[in-house]
């Protein structure tokens, strides 16, 4: 009797231990993934949002912080990130249309673009379009200026602020960076 009752208790610990190692790591791969806190690039997911990814998520996570810090709420930030994006790709780059397109100024001058959001010197000195935060500053003082902004066409206020040849250039960011303010706005 007491060989049954061990041969027994052996079975139920062997189907329990089975059990925990089939359904422990099942339970795991469907667990939801961490918060994403746009203060913290280390919860940024490595495979990125939408293809954007690491420097670019950061980059993303700047011009959402600056928007808030001065009172441009989602609507604000998804305008900065779509800018940058049709700018920059969300790169810092130190060059612009002259070198990459050949383009000139409407006068025929040479562009002098560089940073995130492709900024001119009449924006301010090198220093200051180079630096993310200082760059989307900048692009938020002259959104601000365009009254009617809200209402327009997001695509259209980038366009009032940024004075491209394309005032729909912007439109085919937008889905993408709804998405990364979307995912980069999580509770930390």
């Amino acid at each position: 009797m007491r060989l049954l009752r061990r041969i027994a208790w052996s079975s139920v610990v062997v189907v329990a231990v089975a059990l925990a190692a089939v359904l422990i790591p099942l339970g795991l791969a469907h667990e939801k993934p961490g918060a994403v806190c746009v203060d913290d690039p280390r919860t940024f997911p490595a495979a990125g949002i939408e293809g954007w990814q690491g420097e670019q998520l950061e980059n993303a996570a700047t011009i959402m912080q600056t928007a808030t810090a001065l009172g441009f709420g989602r609507d604000g930030q998804i305008l900065g990130v779509m800018t940058a994006m049709g700018e920059s790709s969300l790169h810092n780059i130190d060059y612009g249309d002259w070198e990459t397109r050949g383009f000139t100024n409407p006068d025929g001058s040479r562009t002098t673009s560089i940073g995130l959001f492709q900024q001119q010197e009449w924006w301010g000195p090198p220093e200051a379009r180079m630096d993310p935060a200082t760059a989307a500053t900048l692009f938020y003082e002259r959104l601000a200026r365009v009254a009617d902004w809200p209402s327009m066409p997001r695509s259209h206020a980038i366009h009032r602020v940024q004075i491209n040849t394309d005032r729909d250039y912007y439109s085919r960011y937008e889905s993408d960076a709804v998405s990364v303010v979307e995912a980069l706005s999580g509770h930390c």
